[in-house]
């Protein structure tokens, strides 16, 4: 948009000198007129005199030949002494200075001083309004290319989408979001081919105001215009997480996700937990244990333990106990064993119960009561009576267990003696 490259700045020169001279002007009038103003009626030409042009003419041909700074010196030696010849030099050499880095402030001080007051023919007084607000726009004189694309606007009475997405452009700049809307929303409508710049613009002018149920509707007008960039898919998802739309948000990334488009660890991190959230935990699980077995997400204790409570709210209990283990396995966590135990305690896989919750008191858990009462269950569970009388014990002297622990005392003694076993 900023128009820096080495061919736009020979194009400047060239358009400059082409559109001055005396025949092709006409021509290019009559097959794109510069102004489509209602009642407009075309002027005479003027053209450069005769003494001025000569010299203007050898300007030209030293810049043919790369000799930029001679071809501009001959066009500061020029004394022009009418008001269409300094015009029409200064353009020139408001063109031929913009070619060079560094040059851009005097350029625009020549071309502005070629095009006020009004002596230029239309056609080229309206090319030079616009280079202005483009070399304005380039020089980071974001108020100036505003003034001069509305000055090109109101001369020519033109539609111009580019020009309407630069003035949107020169007012996000500006940090006058409001203002860009109008503009921005022109550009859109003209566009014949859909431009994503006008689109980008309003969404930030929208986001950076907060205006957050707005930038959702601009977003999901880009994800309906271009459907085929994954990166608006990906975002539109987060703007419906901003707005707490947490459905939309699923639907959004999980669609984005199936096509590829949803790569990022933290992003499917994401997706897993809308599903979480959106009451799918089984979902939730399958898509960070795929990712984190793929290595696409990091197998972190923090990432396992996910997956193995996503599994445990979808009650897929063995499951949840095996990432459970490996969370424990690389952390040493004693409270992802005991979870693991208390899982395999409803599984009624007694064994790795009592084997796991045995590795968390080993680690030195910080709720010994509780991992004892487990233990007491399951060893009971296991026929392990003399065990299961050993934990109980130590269950009741943790205050928080010890109701529940003398309930299960007798019981265990019971059953016991009807077996015929001394505790």
């Amino acid at each position: 948009m900023m128009m820096k490259s080495a061919m736009f700045k020979k194009s400047l020169v060239a358009v400059a000198f082409t559109l001055g001279a005396a025949v092709s002007a006409p021509v290019l009038a009559q097959s794109n007129p510069p102004v489509v103003c209602p009642g407009y009626e075309k002027g005479t030409t003027n053209l450069v005199g005769e003494r001025v042009g000569k010299k203007v003419q050898k300007a030209y041909e030293a810049y043919g030949e790369d000799l930029v700074d001679e071809a501009i010196a001959q066009l500061m030696d020029i004394d022009a002494s009418e008001d269409f010849d300094k015009a029409y030099v200064n353009r020139l050499l408001g063109n031929m200075l913009a070619t060079k880095d560094g040059q851009g402030p005097k350029a625009l001080g020549y071309l502005a001083s070629s095009v006020n007051p009004k002596v230029l023919n239309d056609l080229e007084h309206a090319q030079t309004l616009k280079l202005i607000a483009d070399l304005s726009l380039q020089e980071k004189k974001y108020t100036d290319a505003v003034k001069y694309y509305q000055a090109w606007l109101d001369f020519t009475c033109k539609e111009d989408p580019e020009v309407y997405t630069r003035m949107a452009n020169a007012y996000y700049e500006l940090k006058q979001f409001d203002k860009l809307i109008a503009p921005a929303d022109k550009a859109i409508a003209l566009y014949e081919k859909p431009n994503k710049n006008p689109y980008v613009l309003k969404l930030s002018s929208y986001y950076e105001r907060k205006m957050y149920p707005e930038t959702v509707k601009v977003a999901e007008d880009i994800v309906n215009t271009f459907p085929e960039e994954g990166k608006w898919w990906v975002q539109l998802g987060q703007f419906y997480l901003m707005v707490e739309d947490f459905k939309k948000s699923l639907s959004t990334l999980e669609i984005a996700y199936n096509n590829g488009f949803l790569t990022k660890p933290n992003l499917i991190k994401m997706l897993s937990q809308l599903y979480s959230t959106n009451n799918m935990p089984f979902k939730s699980a399958e898509v960070l244990a795929e990712n984190v077995n793929k290595g696409v997400v990091e197998k972190t204790a923090d990432n396992l333990a996910a997956i193995a409570n996503s599994y445990h709210q979808a009650m897929e209990y063995k499951e949840a106990a095996k990432y459970y283990e490996q969370a424990a396995e690389l952390s040493s966590d004693p409270e992802f064993y005991r979870k693991q135990g208390v899982l395999l305690l409803v599984a009624e896989d007694y064994k790795g119960a009592i084997k796991a919750l045995n590795n968390a008191l080993a680690r030195g858990t910080e709720d010994a009561g509780k991992v004892h009462f487990s233990l007491m269950e399951a060893n009971f569970y296991a026929g392990n009576f003399k065990q299961a009388y050993e934990h109980v014990k130590e269950a009741k002297k943790d205050s928080s267990m010890r109701r529940n622990a003398n309930a299960w005392e007798p019981y265990i003694k019971q059953k016991a003696k009807n077996r015929g076993i001394n505790i």
